[in-house]
């Protein structure tokens, strides 16, 4: 039954009081962290500053202000459209927010030494074996993906750093999943998330897809570990922890994956074999969906930021990235692309995995 018109007017008026705090809140510590920064980059000598610079045009912090809110525009229109449900914090409220937000600041100097030290093997946590590309301190984060600590603030740097944005561009992935399944029984399907971090989108996916079975896999033990804390108990859902060029999955036994945040953190070579890796493990005709940083010219007005991005955080695939043809490797392992769109700062694209794997 469609919804009342005061129904629509209620559901619109929480999402947007929801939403706009939200956006207020990691804003205010984007504002915060830039002053901060500055402070402390004004102790450091001249001749160690590292200073980014590009020539790419740099939208300003209203335009990407006015891009947060056609994002989230979009956003309400799915949950109306009974896509996905009214999105919630899962955080903790108001106390979680500001204890995750002390570890932020508490952490922040450290960030800006290393950037400025270039320093990038300052590593801790677990001593599991890694490929090599992965023992590094993306992002100059503490601890690199290895320690529980780093788990902790992970979700706080990537939120602050979109301007309160990144769930909302996250959730995107949801909607060719739901336009699938709305001729599909969840129950006889799966769904995996890849390098699913600290869990925050296959909770999102479990409140979506209630009776889908669901996997997250990440090859961090630390960040695995908060990832099980996030999604807590649920029937048929799991978190696993290993390395995405080699998922703990039978080939041909999951209908639906997301690689969220991965493929730029991805050395070419590696980026080929996850993809063939996705495409063993998903059935013929399944989907895979990838959300990912914008590339060069995908929205010319922020290249800017494209090409700032890597001098001001350490990302040693990301330019590179940024002029590959992302979809090749995704093609080669027998994906064909149904969908392309923008999101705010990244990039949908939905593969269907062909039925004859060709």
């Amino acid at each position: 039954m469609a919804p009342t018109p005061f129904e629509r007017i209620s559901t619109r008026a929480r999402f947007a009081l929801a939403q706009g705090a939200r956006v207020g809140w990691y804003g205010t510590q984007s504002v915060l962290s830039a002053r901060m920064v500055s402070r402390m980059e004004r102790e450091i000598p001249e001749e160690a500053r590292r200073r980014a610079r590009t020539e790419r045009p740099v939208p300003s912090r209203a335009e990407l202000l006015e891009d947060v809110q056609r994002l989230l525009r979009r956003d309400m229109r799915n949950v109306e459209a009974g896509l996905y449900p009214m999105p919630r914090d899962g955080y903790g409220g108001i106390a979680g927010a500001v204890k995750r937000a002390r570890l932020y600041f508490d952490d922040l100097p450290e960030v800006v030494r290393r950037r400025h030290a270039h320093s990038h093997h300052e590593l801790a946590g677990d001593a599991a074996p890694r490929p090599d590309y992965y023992l590094q301190n993306f992002h100059f984060q503490t601890d690199g993906w290895m320690s529980d600590h780093s788990a902790r603030i992970y979700d706080t740097q990537v939120e602050t750093l979109f301007l309160g944005a990144a769930a909302a561009m996250r959730r995107q992935a949801l909607v060719p999943i739901a336009e699938e399944l709305a001729r599909r029984d969840q129950r006889g399907l799966s769904f995996v998330d890849v390098a699913c971090g600290t869990g925050a989108f296959l909770r999102t996916v479990n409140r979506a897809f209630p009776r889908l079975a669901t996997l997250g896999v990440e090859l961090s033990e630390a960040y695995a570990a908060h990832a099980r804390e996030t999604v807590g108990r649920r029937p048929r859902t799991g978190v696993s922890v290993a390395d995405a060029a080699a998922l703990p999955l039978a080939t041909g036994s999951t209908d639906f994956a997301t690689v969220i945040y991965l493929f730029h953190e991805l050395p070419p070579e590696v980026r080929a074999d996850v993809a063939r890796e996705l495409a063993r493990v998903i059935a013929p005709g399944g989907l895979a969906v990838m959300v990912d940083s914008l590339q060069f010219g995908d929205r010319p007005d922020f290249d800017g930021l494209l090409d700032l991005f890597p001098q001001m955080f350490h990302e040693p695939y990301y330019r590179n990235y940024l002029i590959a043809d992302i979809e090749a490797p995704f093609a080669a392992a027998g994906f064909a692309v149904e969908r392309r769109e923008t999101a705010f700062l990244s990039k949908v694209t939905t593969f269907r995995r062909r039925p004859d794997g060709a």
